[in-house]
């Protein structure tokens, strides 16, 4: 569904990202993982045109993104960042038909959409009149995975999507997301930091250093079978989420309120 490939870039001749081909299948989650600095959330940006690759190309479904589509081609992505990255001028309701509106949907339309996406992220629909202010940072969130799931994209891209969420939030907003990702069948590249988020969501996991991919796999592979030092210290240094493996079963993470 989604292939990068040979893609590279540079930010004032420093290397952020070296040529590097990535393959999302149709329907999986693949999680980009890695320290600060080492260019995953750059290669995300590279997936959907935000930033533009030296070299190197980028194919949703088979088609090339160009300067040219790249709008129409982003449209079929949706993308979540931080916090929901919501304007606060508008209410929640208005953040996530932002888009819709534009494209002329009817209120129909929309409003039978906003019903079924507030049922699917668990967001009481009394809640879209609030502003992002006005909403805990688990609903801001909920809302950012409506908007970007209102176009019903093929793509959903997710930057740290939880990192600014306490603990007990962060730890149901995974449950949540992994069951949105199943119950939808998108195909998900996510970014984060946490490796006991990324064994929780990842069919495909892919570790990344100073702009490279150090190793790629199912998370029990980076776990038992680590391709050098980095990969087995990384995975050493979060292992308090993954004492005993139980996450690698499927386990669900402690619930919370969000």
């Amino acid at each position: 569904m989604l292939l990068l490939r040979e893609v590279a870039k540079r930010y004032d001749g420093v290397q952020a990202v070296a040529p590097t081909t990535l393959e999302c299948e149709r329907g999986s989650t693949t999680v980009l993982i890695g320290p600060s600095g080492c260019g995953k959330s750059t290669l995300l940006k590279l997936s959907n045109g935000l930033v533009a690759p030296d070299c190197g190309e980028v194919r949703l479904d088979g088609e090339l993104l160009t300067r040219e589509n790249a709008l129409a081609l982003r449209r079929r992505m949706g993308y979540v960042i931080q916090e929901g990255g919501l304007f606060p001028h508008l209410t929640a309701r208005a953040n996530v038909e932002l888009v819709a509106r534009h494209l002329g949907w009817e209120a129909t339309r929309r409003s039978a959409r906003m019903g079924s996406l507030c049922e699917l992220v668990q967001l009481p629909e009394a809640l879209l009149k609030r502003y992002p202010a006005e909403l805990s940072g688990g609903q801001r969130q909920r809302v950012g995975l409506m908007r970007a799931l209102m176009l019903d994209p093929d793509v959903l891209l997710l930057d740290e999507p939880l990192g600014a969420l306490d603990p007990m939030v962060r730890s149901e907003l995974q449950s949540d997301l992994r069951a949105v990702f199943r119950a939808t069948g998108k195909t998900v590249l996510l970014v984060t930091h946490d490796m006991g988020e990324a064994v929780f969501l990842a069919d495909t996991v892919v570790l990344m250093r100073a702009g490279s991919v150090v190793q790629r796999g199912a998370p029990r592979e980076l776990v038992e079978e680590p391709s050098e030092a980095f990969v087995a210290d990384f995975v050493r240094a979060q292992r308090s989420p993954l004492e005993g493996l139980g996450g690698l079963g499927g386990q669900d993470p402690p619930q919370g309120t969000a």
